[in-house]
């Protein structure tokens, strides 16, 4: 994780739920719930607090959030997802911050987590659009919709499901004043260092 960073940062109700889902979902054999949050005795209690990032490392790329304006540029990124039917689908998105949460999984262990919060683009019908030479090669730009899907606990994810970053346009299928707006996602080929 790399500045700008704050520290101690409290979280909202609201992120709370999302990070209580979140905990729930990762570690199905453990229960978790909020501070003076309704669940069982046994149940492991999430501290409140995160230390929040602008920039993370991952490998030899480095990646920005909106958190740290300057580096906005580099927050866009893309994540692979299991969908409810099985397949495995890429979705990109807008990482708003990086952070670290430290959670007791047992009496004596803290564990620290590297995440990451996104907003992820919704689905559209035309998502192929582009073609090369009119032939029935595919490029590997996708179209997306312009809105996001509402936060939920998908929004937090590990940092090393991060999969690459996207250039992003805006586009319009037809000329018509009225026509629909969608975000062209053309992706970046992840950076590896060998030695």
């Amino acid at each position: 994780m790399l500045n700008p960073c704050s520290e101690n940062v409290l979280l909202s109700q609201e992120m709370q739920d999302l990070m209580v889902n979140y905990y729930n979902a990762t570690y199905e054999s453990l229960e978790f719930r909020k501070p003076f949050g309704e669940g069982s005795e046994d149940s492991i209690v999430i501290q409140v607090k995160i230390n929040k990032y602008g920039r993370c490392r991952i490998g030899s790329e480095i990646f920005g959030s909106t958190f740290a304006a300057r580096h906005s540029k580099n927050s866009y990124v893309t994540a692979k997802f299991v969908t409810q039917d099985g397949t495995v689908d890429c979705y990109p998105g807008i990482v708003q911050f990086f952070f670290t949460h430290e959670v007791n999984l047992d009496h004596n262990n803290l564990v620290k987590h590297h995440l990451a919060f996104i907003r992820w683009y919704k689905h559209t019908k035309n998502r192929y659009h582009f073609s090369i030479d009119d032939a029935d090669q595919t490029c590997n730009v996708e179209l997306w919709d312009t809105e996001f899907y509402p936060i939920s606990r998908d929004c937090i994810i590990p940092i090393h499901h991060i999969f690459c970053r996207f250039v992003p346009a805006k586009y319009q299928i037809s000329t018509r004043r009225n026509a629909k707006e969608y975000l062209a996602v053309n992706l970046v080929n992840r950076k590896y260092n060998l030695r």
